[in-house]
């Protein structure tokens, strides 16, 4: 008798009825939305700080660049000396003093130029005053050269080159961004899935294999479907938490922003005037065509059904591993010599991603490591944005689902002898015996 169905339902009940999942699938999304809101509100708070810096320029040629903004005010100071301007810039407790000292030669101003304060300053605002200075002064310097300035400007030129396929597809840069973000959400996506699912699975063999429940089970069902079962039952408790984490989140970033104080509207009508402002922009209004055109030039329906098959068979992979780690060892503690072997592909595939795939998705090393089963599931994912033939991903979804059918087979052997195994802390080479059984 096929008892996988009651299998798959016993698990799933027994994880979404379990108080630590109920917990963590309320609290996760909680603690994240709420650490984001507490971000943004300690961040608004931070950019609304009024900051008054006083600025002594002894050398009379740059004073007219430090002009007030929202947050910062500018109090140019004249007639003294700098002890005077650091006294009293102490004395009204002021963010700074900007000195600039009196020099003839425009290049030593860069050397000589200093910022007084009680504290250390702001990276940021450092980095804006020079910025300023940088540009002022190269400006001047130019016109003591006898420069004409409008003329250097009219006489730059932007180039863009244009991207476009034998067969007339034009592409741009941002095809190139849009395809690597998406390629780099799945790969993430499906290592954090495998990491943290998988080891719920592990977990739950060696809890069943320690309180010897396993053994009332094992008399009636088969090792395979037992196997099956909690994979799968596992996987779709997955499933619904990360549904109920997506709703819980969308409800939560309506709710939280307003009880902090997070003025949403006023942070979307600055999008909507950097938008306005964009449009008004030829240049600005080019790239945003160009990143509605990458959008259309996505194949979609490829990467959604490709996202979906290699997502579930690479997690089906490596839970069938996790769960004969779980049956071959005690405790959880006797798992880390089993499980490094089978977090290096994931670690290996996803560094492939970033450093190859990125540079040269096509490439001898990309094309290869998106064939073999263990990195398939990233690699491919994280290539199929940028162009991949429709045979090359069948041959790889089909090497995946035949490494899957051999691992589930494989640990199968494994959990039929380890699920009843204690006392013993198995090595590699016990288990190589196990498979012979």
């Amino acid at each position: 008798m096929n008892h996988l169905p009651l299998i798959i339902q016993r698990e799933y009940l027994n994880k979404v009825k379990n108080k630590s999942f109920i917990i963590m699938t309320i609290l996760s999304p909680v603690i994240m939305i709420v650490l984001i809101a507490v971000v943004a509100y300690l961040s608004q708070l931070n950019n609304n700080t009024q900051r008054t810096i006083s600025v002594l320029d002894e050398s009379g040629m740059l004073e007219s660049i430090f002009v007030n903004t929202e947050n910062t005010t500018y109090n140019v100071l004249h007639n003294t000396s700098l002890e005077e301007a650091k006294k009293t810039v102490e004395k009204n407790g002021e963010y700074g003093l900007l000195y600039i000292p009196p020099v003839e030669i425009l290049d030593s101003i860069a050397q000589h130029v200093k910022f007084y304060s009680e504290d250390s300053p702001s990276l940021s605002l450092i980095s804006g005053l020079e910025s300023k200075l940088e540009k002022k002064i190269s400006d001047l310097k130019l016109l003591n050269d006898g420069v004409d300035l409008d003329q250097i400007k009219s006489s730059r030129i932007g180039v863009n080159i244009g991207q476009e396929s034998f067969s007339g597809e034009k592409t741009s840069k941002i095809d190139s961004v849009l395809k690597l973000a998406f390629g780099g959400i799945a790969g993430y996506l499906l290592f954090m899935f495998i990491i943290i699912y998988g080891n719920m699975i592990m977990r739950s063999v060696i809890e069943e294999k320690t309180t010897r429940i396993i053994e009332i089970i094992i008399s009636s069902v088969k090792p395979i479907q037992l196997m099956l079962g909690k994979i799968i039952g596992t996987s779709l408790a997955g499933i619904t938490q990360f549904i109920i984490w997506l709703i819980l989140g969308f409800l939560l970033f309506i709710i939280v922003p307003p009880i902090l104080g997070i003025d949403m509207s006023a942070i979307q009508s600055t999008q909507e005037q950097a938008i306005q402002q964009a449009m008004q922009n030829p240049g600005m209004s080019t790239g945003m065509q160009q990143g509605l055109e990458a959008f259309h030039n996505l194949p979609l329906t490829n990467l959604i059904i490709a996202f979906i098959l290699f997502f579930l068979g690479g997690y089906l992979l490596y839970s069938s591993l996790y769960a004969a780690i779980g049956a071959a060892v005690d405790s959880e503690t006797d798992t880390q010599q089993f499980l490094l072997p089978i977090l290096m592909p994931l670690i290996l595939a996803v560094y492939i991603g970033i450093f190859t795939v990125i540079e040269d998705p096509h490439g001898t090393v990309s094309t290869v490591f998106s064939f073999i089963p263990l990195t398939s599931p990233v690699v491919m994912l994280m290539r199929i944005p940028f162009g991949v033939p429709w045979w090359q991903q069948l041959i790889s979804f089909g090497l995946l689902c035949g490494t899957f059918i051999f691992t589930v087979w494989f640990a199968a052997k494994i959990y039929r002898v380890g699920i009843l195994m204690y006392g013993k802390k198995p090595s590699y080479k016990e288990l190589i015996k196990w498979i012979k059984y």
